[in-house]
């Protein structure tokens, strides 16, 4: 009986480039699930710049070899013991909350994401990028039958860390919101903020040409560089990219009082010069606040997902074949996605 599945690991980490070789395709036996887990045949995963953080070490494996991916669509196929029978067939899909110990007092107070026993999907536990992975079923969120697969991918990431960036900005109808960076997180951030405070204009700040044209396309109401000024004071200020330039510059646009809500899990080291423009009465003065998004809890994907059923998100969908995805990822660190990669899997085991 074959019982290996294909896969896509880290093998070491290192600086991603089109000669980075640490990671790699490979044939690894298929996991077994334990009790209170389930075995998922994975038909899609996203593909995150949280990978590329993964690579270059700024959020390191807490293992090696280690299959990452964190925005997992597929399949039950087998759950131990009672859970079989109603479990079997259920599309689900996996986030980058693999599990939390459910009895910290983060946990109990609703902050399973602030959790010290927090296991990441794809970073301390195999994830996405691959043909089968097993989960904890208290943490597999069952997807609405009316989402396609491939939309759902970036929701399970993108989405609901946006989603949880725009709750943490406590922005009311009608206030004004900054958005520097435009990838795919920008984008659902941009189409939420539509849909739940359709008063509320959009400023987009993207260092791309082609970022702002889709910006504007999209309903932003005025789209710039990263430094550029734009034609009135914000309310708050979503920033999701991995330089530290650009929250000196949203700062700068905040009202008295706004707030700059900083949605990366890591900043690049090389780029803290920036810090040095950093002016009290200019960046911080009049109440402006600074909060940072770590992690996200189940509570941001079952609400993300149940919104996309009430609201258009949509991203533009780029394929990748499994072995592509350094491909995917590569572009991702260039800035030349213009979308959500997406990993299609699917292909089936002999047998499982």
């Amino acid at each position: 009986m074959n019982t290996n599945m294909r896969a896509m690991q880290i093998h070491e980490t290192g600086r991603l480039s089109s000669t980075y070789s640490g990671l790699s395709l490979g044939q690894v036996p298929v996991p077994e699930p334990g009790l209170g887990e389930v075995l998922i045949k994975i038909d899609a995963c996203g593909v995150c710049h949280t990978e590329v953080d993964e690579i270059e070490n700024r959020t390191p494996p807490s293992r090696l070899p280690m299959i990452p991916g964190h925005q997992v669509v597929g399949r039950v196929v087998s759950a131990p013991g009672n859970y079989s029978g109603n479990q079997v067939g259920r599309r689900v899909g996996v986030a980058w909350i693999y599990s939390a110990c459910g009895s910290c007092g983060y946990c109990k107070r609703g902050h399973e994401n602030l959790c010290h026993r927090f296991v990441a999907c794809g970073r301390d536990h195999a994830g996405g990028y691959a043909e089968y992975m097993t989960a904890p079923l208290e943490f597999v969120h069952e997807i609405p039958p009316s989402l396609e697969t491939t939309q759902v991918a970036p929701l399970l990431c993108a989405g609901a860390v946006g989603y949880r960036a725009l709750k943490l900005t406590g922005l009311r109808n009608g206030e004004a919101l900054g958005l520097t960076g435009f990838g795919a997180s920008g984008r659902l951030v941009m189409q939420m903020a539509h849909h739940l405070l359709p008063l509320s204009p959009v400023f987009v700040f993207a260092r791309s040409e082609l970022e702002r044209t889709i910006a504007l396309e999209l309903g932003a109401v005025w789209a710039g560089n990263t430094t550029d000024r734009p034609p009135q004071k914000l309310d708050a200020v979503i920033d999701s990219t991995p330089a530290w330039l650009p929250v000196v510059s949203a700062l700068a646009a905040l009202s008295p009082g706004g707030r700059l809500v900083i949605n990366a899990i890591r900043k690049e080291e090389g780029d803290k010069s920036a810090l040095g423009r950093l002016d009290y009465t200019r960046h911080l003065w009049q109440e402006k606040s600074v909060k940072t998004v770590s992690n996200v809890t189940r509570e941001d994907v079952r609400s993300i997902l149940e919104l996309a059923t009430r609201a258009p998100l949509q991203s533009r969908i780029i394929q990748y074949p499994l072995e592509k995805a350094q491909d995917a990822l590569l572009a991702i660190k260039a800035g030349h996605i213009e979308g959500a990669g997406v990993l299609m899997i699917g292909s089936a085991v002999s047998g499982i």
